[in-house]
Parts: C-alpha cells; structure tokens; sequence
C-alpha cells in the first residue's frame, strides 16, 4: 500500500522539526515537502499534491486562512490545521479555515506532554482525514436547487424546539444552516457540535457575529426558551447538554462514542421532553455519534433529518442514522433551512 504524502507548515523551525520529526516515524507516512509561509505552502501543494497538509494559521506572507481558502479553490487537499492559537482573533481565523474547508485541528505541542500521546494524536488524526473525499469550493457543492422532497410533512406535524449535532465539517454546515435562518425565527435551536476543547471558546461569538440569530453556550439550569423567541443555544465544551424538566442542564458524565458534549444525550433526552413536539437533524460527522438519538426522536414522533452524502463532508453520523431508519428525510443542508421554517410554527401545524 502507498505511504500517506504529507506536507507539513509551520513558520516555527522547532514545531516544523517535531511535526516532521512524529509523521516520519510511522511507516505508513511520508514528509514530502515543509514550508514556512503560506505563500510557499501554495507552491508545495500545487506542485506536490500531498495526501494532507498540516497547516499552521499564523504565518507570514499569507495566512493559514489564506492558503486555506486558496488551496481549497485550487488543489482541494484534506487540512489538519495544527495551531496555538487562543485569543479571540485567532480563534476566528480558525474557524473561518474550518468553514472554508479545512477538515479537523490540533492543538499544538507545548512541550509539556507526558510520554507520546500528542505524536499518537496528530498520526491518528493525519491517516483518518486522509481517506477523506474533500472538493473544489466547498460551499459550491451546496447550491443545488431544492429537490421535490424537501418539502416538510403535512397534516398534524408541530414543532415547538430544534435539536442539531455535527462533527467533522460541522462548522461550515451549521453556519450555511443558521445564516439560512431570519432573525425572526421563533423557535429555539441547541446545537451539539464536536471541536476539540481547545478551540471551542469562542465558537458561540464567531456563529453570533455572521448570523441573524442570536447564538450563545448554554447556562445550567437555564430554561428552555419558548417558542417565539428564536435563541441558538450550543453545549460548550467538555460538557453535555440535556433537557430536563423544560431546563438545559450541563453535565460531565462519561463520554460517549468517546466524545462529550454528545449528540446522543441530547437528543435522547430531547426525546423523553419534547417527543413530537421537535425537529432535529443530523449533519456531516465522523462516527456515529446522533444515530441513536435520531431514531429515539423519530419513535417520539418527532421530525427528523439527516443530511445527505452528497453535501456531507463525511457521511459517517448521516449514514448511520440512515441504516438504523432513523432519518425521516434526508436532505442536502441547503434543503434544510426551508423545512425548519416551514416548521417553525409555535405550537401550531403546517398546512
């Protein structure tokens, strides 16, 4: 079998070293190139075509962002972003590399870590994204008229809460979502979405900042809003979220399918809540992480949905969700936003 080409970028000669120095010692993967700005990172990967990039986002020249998003457009290659960063600016660029393609992030190595986890980590991490299907203009696969389908139920279907759970390519799926969405909405959203705990600190201000909606991390013990006052509500990170009693609740309770917050939990206890009274979907993720909980909220009564292949960054949560006949509808996340609204009657029905 081939090795696994990877380029490695980081304007840091001593992380470049230690990045280099990790991928090279695993048989399976092979160091063909290095950069230290993003303009040469560019070069490298037109003129290479790596299996993968490790991308740092502060670098000179041209930003991570920047090759990011060039990359993507040009020689659409699977990106690990490897990166320090922690201040809110920073945290932003990292998002917007996410939304613009690049697939997962790592933290990188302090020098403090015990034994070799974080090498163990960032191979993992490399072989996985690259068996990883990514394509020219993310977003562009995306603008497919609506299919006949999309239509949402009629007849007694009522929705007073939204449930959504993401993971890998989560970032830029839940905002195409929400920015679909009016400031007028009127039901709440809670939104789990896998991030390594690092870089979930500002997640909720960067959605707030490009969408109508207002998004904020839940506060335990806080109530649901009611319908009529549209609020997105995200579990933030390391923690649960639960409905309980008409109040969200934060727990630290073991991890499932080795994630926490999971897309299980809450939508299993939204199902012993809201029943038929919800809507949730599904979005492109690794794992199956939301299968189960979809199919308890579809034996509830509630509308569910998961998005399709075609518009997934990785169909591994859909697809699960699918095979257990879990989804009710399986829609592109263009197709979703219409059925959301459509839905978005308090208390009321759809005609």
């Amino acid at each position: 079998m081939s090795r696994i080409r990877v380029l490695v970028v980081d304007d840091s000669t001593t992380v470049r070293e230690r990045l280099v120095e990790a991928l090279s010692a695993d048989p399976d993967l092979l160091v063909v190139g290095q950069a230290d700005n993003g303009r040469t990172a560019i070069e490298l990967c037109l003129s290479l075509r790596p299996d993968v990039v490790t991308l740092d986002m502060m670098l000179p020249i041209m930003t991570g962002l920047a090759a990011t998003e060039y990359i993507m457009a040009h020689c659409p290659t699977p990106i690990l972003i490897v990166s320090a960063s922690t201040n809110r600016g920073e945290l932003f660029r990292t998002y917007e590399a996410l939304a613009a393609g690049a697939l997962d992030v790592l933290e990188k190595p302090t020098g403090a870590e015990i034994g070799d986890a974080w090498e163990r980590k960032l191979i993992s991490t490399v072989k996985l994204i690259s068996r990883i299907r990514v394509i020219t203009h993310v977003r562009g696969k995306l603008s497919a008229a609506p299919r006949p389908d999309a239509t949402p139920r009629g007849g007694d279907a009522r929705c007073d809460l939204i449930a959504i759970g993401a993971s890998t390519g989560g970032p830029a799926a839940i905002l195409e979502l929400l920015s679909r969405l009016p400031s007028t909405f009127p039901l709440p959203l809670l939104i789990v979405l896998h991030i390594g705990q690092a870089f979930a600190a500002s997640l909720a201000d960067w959605l707030d900042g490009l969408c109508p909606l207002g998004v904020s991390y839940a506060t335990d013990g806080e109530s649901l809003p009611p319908a009529g006052r549209g609020r997105v509500i995200l579990a933030p990170p390391d923690r649960h979220l639960v409905l309980r009693g008409g109040r969200l609740r934060l727990t630290s309770t073991p991890e499932r399918h080795s994630c926490r917050p999971s897309v299980d939990e809450l939508f299993e206890s939204i199902a012993r809540e809201a029943g038929s009274r919800c809507l949730a979907c599904l979005l492109t993720g690794m794992g199956k992480d939301g299968a189960a909980g979809l199919l308890a909220i579809r034996r509830a009564g509630g509308v569910t949905i998961a998005q399709d292949e075609e518009s997934s960054v990785v169909f591994g949560m859909p697809r699960e969700a699918i095979a257990l006949g879990a989804a009710e509808r399986i829609l592109s996340i263009r197709e979703i936003a219409p059925v959301l609204k459509a839905l978005a009657v308090p208390g009321g029905r759809v005609a």
